[in-house]
C-alpha cells in the first residue's frame, strides 16, 4: 500500500510541475528595461541604445532604456540589484562598476549580488584637452602639472568612477597633481570639456572620438596598452609613462537570481548583435572591441577590476566614499 501511496505522490508531483511550466507565460510577455548608470551622451547610453533596437525586434517585446544617473554609476547600479530578478529590468555598466567597488562603501556587493549576462566590448580612455589649453603632449602637461600642481583640472562622470581613478592612478605613477572635478556621468562632463568648463579628462573613447575628428577636442594619449586602429597616431600612456594601463568595457548584468534560460537567451542574442558586420563597423570607428563570451567571462572581469583598483585606492591614499 505503501509503494502505491509513493507511486502516487510521485505522479502528482510530476503532473503539477508539468501543468505549472505549461501555465507559465513564455519570457518575454511585456517590455524589458533596459538601465544605464550614466546620462544621456555617454557610451554606456550610446551602446544601450544601439543595442536595444534589433534585441527588442528578437525578443518580440519593446527594450527601453532607462537612464538613472548618479554617484558615478552607484546610484543605476543600486537600483538595478534591488530589481525583481525576473529578467525585466537589466542595466549596461562600464569599467566604472569594477572601480565604484573600490572607492564606495556600496550596499550591494558588485561580483556576488549580480547575475552577469555578456561583456559588450572593450575599449580605452582617451586623454582630451580642451582646445584652449596650451599643451600639445602628455609630456607637456606632466611638465605643466608638475610646475603648477592642482592650477589644472580634470573633469569626471563621477566620484570613484573609471575616469576619476585612471586619472588617480596617472598622477600616482607621475608625481603630479590635478583638481578633481566630478559630474554625474559621461555626458556632462563631456559637455564641461567641450564648453572649456574643465581642461581635461580620461574618458571613453566611444563619446569622444566624435569630437576629436570635429577638432572640438585635442588628444593627449590612450589608456590601453596599444594604439587604438581608430585613432592611430594617438600615443598611449605608457609610452610616456611606463607600465600605465587601463582597459574600459562595457557589459549587461541584472539582479541575481534570474533564471539561466533568461540569461542565456540575452547572451545569445546580444552577441547576435555583436557579431553583425554593422556593429563591427560601428564599434571599430568608435574605437571598441567587440568581446561577448559566456557570463562567467564578464564576471572574471569584474572580479579582476574590483581587486586592481582596490590597491590602486590603498596605495593612492584615495579616502573611501561612505
Amino acid at each position: 500500500m505503501n509503494k502505491l501511496v509513493h507511486f502516487a505522490v510521485v505522479a502528482f508531483a510530476l503532473l503539477f510541475a508539468a501543468v505549472t511550466a505549461h501555465a507559465q507565460p513564455k519570457y518575454p510577455t511585456k517590455p524589458i528595461r533596459l538601465m544605464t548608470a550614466f546620462a544621456p551622451g555617454g557610451g554606456s547610453d550610446i551602446l544601450a541604445r544601439i543595442i536595444s533596437p534589433p534585441v527588442s525586434e528578437a525578443l518580440g517585446q519593446t527594450v527601453v532604456v532607462d537612464n538613472r544617473p548618479g554617484g558615478g554609476g552607484t546610484l543605476g547600479a543600486g537600483i538595478a540589484v534591488r530589481a525583481e530578478p525576473d529578467g525585466y529590468t537589466l542595466i549596461i555598466v562600464s569599467g566604472s562598476f569594477g572601480a565604484n567597488a573600490a572607492l564606495h562603501d556600496l550596499p550591494y556587493d558588485s561580483v556576488t549580488d549580480i547575475s552577469p549576462i555578456i561583456l559588450v566590448g572593450t575599449t580605452g580612455l582617451l586623454a582630451t584637452l580642451h582646445p584652449s589649453v596650451p599643451i600639445k603632449t602628455l609630456k607637456e602637461l606632466i611638465a605643466h602639472a608638475r610646475a603648477n600642481p592642482g592650477k589644472l583640472n580634470f573633469g569626471s562622470a563621477g566620484v570613484g568612477g573609471l575616469g576619476h581613478l585612471a586619472q588617480e592612478l596617472f598622477q600616482l605613477q607621475t608625481g603630479i597633481k590635478i583638481t578633481h572635478v566630478p559630474y554625474k556621468g559621461s555626458g556632462p562632463v563631456m559637455n564641461a570639456l567641450l564648453s572649456g568648463e574643465v581642461d581635461s579628462s580620461f574618458s571613453s573613447m566611444v563619446p569622444s572620438i566624435p569630437h576629436v575628428k570635429a577638432g572640438r577636442l585635442r588628444p593627449l594619449a590612450v589608456t590601453i596598452p596599444k594604439r587604438s586602429r581608430a585613432l592611430p597616431e594617438v600615443p598611449t600612456v605608457a609610452e610616456t609613462v611606463p607600465g600605465y594601463e587601463v582597459t574600459h568595457w562595457y557589459g549587461i548584468w541584472g539582479p541575481k537570481g534570474i533564471p539561466k534560460d533568461i540569461v542565456m537567451r540575452w547572451n545569445r542574442e546580444v552577441a547576435k548583435v555583436l557579431n553583425t558586420d554593422s556593429m563591427k563597423r560601428w564599434m571599430a570607428q568608435e574605437g571598441l572591441e567587440p568581446a561577448g563570451g559566456p557570463p562567467e567571462e564578464f564576471l572574471n572581469r569584474i572580479r579582476s577590476d574590483v581587486e586592481k583598483w582596490k590597491k590602486v585606492v590603498k596605495e593612492a591614499k584615495i579616502v573611501i566614499a561612505r
